[in-house]
């Protein structure tokens, strides 16, 4: 009787095999789209990972992978023992942090108090005009922010002469102390609007009957803000706060390479653009390749550390 049992119990168990097929059958369209974008990072975002063999080379162009020099980990020594790779980091940390701070706290603020306008031609208008921005080049925007705060009829020391703040222009682009300002400042008004765009699509799922409520209670705006906005916007906010600490000095070069001058070199140039200028740019690819190799490594332990302090902390995670 139990052997029976047994291979009924057997016969009822659909095979891993042609269940796999199964489910494949069924949606072999999804399956055919998502296609593409398979191909797509395969082939551009894993299959270059075979290039870092570089960093532990000597690399010379025009050779077979075969007649390159090993050189082990010479390309990281060197890297660690340059003292413009940690006033490159200091510049990278500072830029970021002050970007993740108010690159991060702005768009959120920005998305809650465009929320509670009613009047929707008005905040249609205001979105619009505020993720426009984001569109324009940054070698545009480089060349705005430079005239504005140019010394010559520039607008905003034109603004301060006007008030009586300056008796003379200032050269703001000469001044390596500010830099790092100008350049939150300038991302500030060009990606706010842009990374607003997701909050505001995370609040509008929020259900209106919490606010109905709120407002039979007595609540204040600024407490409906407090208890059912934010907390329904709570998983985005650590999702998206968990991706922006893994990509922490991963910040890019445009801003820094079009603001940037020689006044400034101390200032301006952030691990990105060191790369460029003391990898590629002298013809050191294996140095350049040690680079990016400590960029993205960094990154990802970034990304693990965060991801498991916020699911402790808070039970939110991204993996």
């Amino acid at each position: 009787m139990e052997a029976v049992t047994n291979n009924m119990q057997t016969q009822a168990k659909p095979r891993k095999g042609k269940s796999f097929w199964r489910t494949f059958l069924q949606n072999k369209y999804l399956y055919m789209m998502s296609l593409p974008f398979v191909v797509w990072v395969f082939v551009f975002s894993y299959l270059p990972l075979w290039g870092w063999t570089m960093a532990f080379q000597k690399f010379k162009p025009g050779k077979s992978f075969f007649e390159q020099q090993w050189v082990g980990f010479d390309n990281f020594r060197t890297l660690f023992q340059d003292d413009t790779f940690y006033l490159v980091m200091r510049n990278t940390l500072a830029m970021s942090f002050m970007g993740l701070i108010a690159g991060f706290t702005v768009p959120i603020i920005f998305a809650v108090l465009l929320n509670e306008v009613r009047q929707m031609a008005i905040k249609r208008f205001v979105q619009t005009v505020s993720y426009l921005p984001h569109f324009v080049s940054w070698v545009v925007v480089a060349g705005i922010i430079t005239k504005m705060l140019s010394t010559e009829n520039g607008a905003l020391n034109e603004f301060l002469i006007w008030i009586g703040a300056i008796d003379e222009p200032v050269q703001f682009m000469a001044k390596g102390e500010l830099f790092w300002g100008i350049v939150t400042v300038s991302d500030i008004w060009k990606e706010t609007g842009w990374n607003a765009i997701i909050y505001l699509a995370a609040i509008a799922g929020i259900s209106p009957e919490l606010y109905e409520a709120a407002r039979v209670d007595g609540a204040s705006r600024l407490r409906q803000i407090w208890h059912i906005t934010l907390p329904g916007i709570r998983s985005t906010i650590i999702i998206l706060l968990i991706m922006s600490i893994g990509h922490l000095i991963s910040i890019g070069f445009e801003k820094q390479f079009l603001l940037g001058n020689n006044l400034v070199r101390d200032y301006s140039q952030v691990l990105d653009l060191y790369a460029l200028n003391y990898g590629l740019g002298m013809g050191r690819f294996s140095f350049g390749t040690a680079i990016n190799i400590f960029n993205s490594v960094v990154s990802i332990i970034l990304l693990f550390i965060a991801n498991g302090l916020f699911k402790r902390i808070t039970k939110e995670s991204i993996m």
